[in-house]
């Protein structure tokens, strides 16, 4: 941890910023700090959180958690990008407590991060772990590096799926969108 607050200490200097002045003599610790946090992920696993709350249990019909609210950093320039995670699956013997799929968004969306990734790691992780008979994973979210910077297109919005399983037929696929509120134009 030392070693981060002295490169951040050093950032500071290299953008041309006195860290010895008073409104930046801690900014290298709080960066640390935040930086920790917001990469937190990489210290979860996301398989064992799903199996802390693994049932066996009939049912087969779709589950879904819709509106997950997540962050994460984007891998290329380091600057946020959020929004919400939509998940449905269809258990074959065994459902996890609904808590834990916003868990395992949590941990793959604190690391660095490209959207695309993000929605594979969070499909895999729950179809290798609770092997239901489909699941499908929509993510919805603004780029800051998007918006603060390059094309600057502050009401951009990124839609990425993927999906295994009973979601590769059409019909199941679209009755998960309607149920997340996802309308075809």
């Amino acid at each position: 941890m030392r070693e981060m607050i002295d490169l951040n200490r050093r950032i500071i200097e290299l953008l041309g910023e006195d860290p010895a002045r008073e409104g930046l003599v801690k900014t290298p610790e709080r960066v640390t700090k935040s930086l920790r946090f917001l990469t937190k992920g990489y210290r979860e696993d996301p398989e064992e959180i799903l199996r802390s709350a693994m049932f066996r249990e009939e049912y087969r019909q779709m589950v879904i958690v819709k509106d997950i609210d997540f962050f994460s950093l984007c891998e290329h320039h380091m600057l946020p990008f959020f929004g919400k995670a939509h998940i449905g699956y269809i258990p074959n013997k065994y459902i996890t407590g609904l808590s834990k799929i916003p868990r395992v968004v949590d941990v793959f969306a604190r690391r660095l991060q490209v959207q695309e990734r993000l929605t594979t790691q969070i499909k895999d992780c729950i179809q290798q772990t609770l092997n239901p008979l489909g699941t499908i994973v929509v993510i919805e979210a603004q780029h800051m590096c998007m918006q603060m910077r390059g094309v600057e297109k502050q009401n951009s919005l990124t839609t990425t799926s993927d999906f295994t399983g009973a979601f590769e037929e059409a019909s199941t696929r679209e009755e998960f969108m309607n149920l997340i509120g996802i309308r075809r134009y």
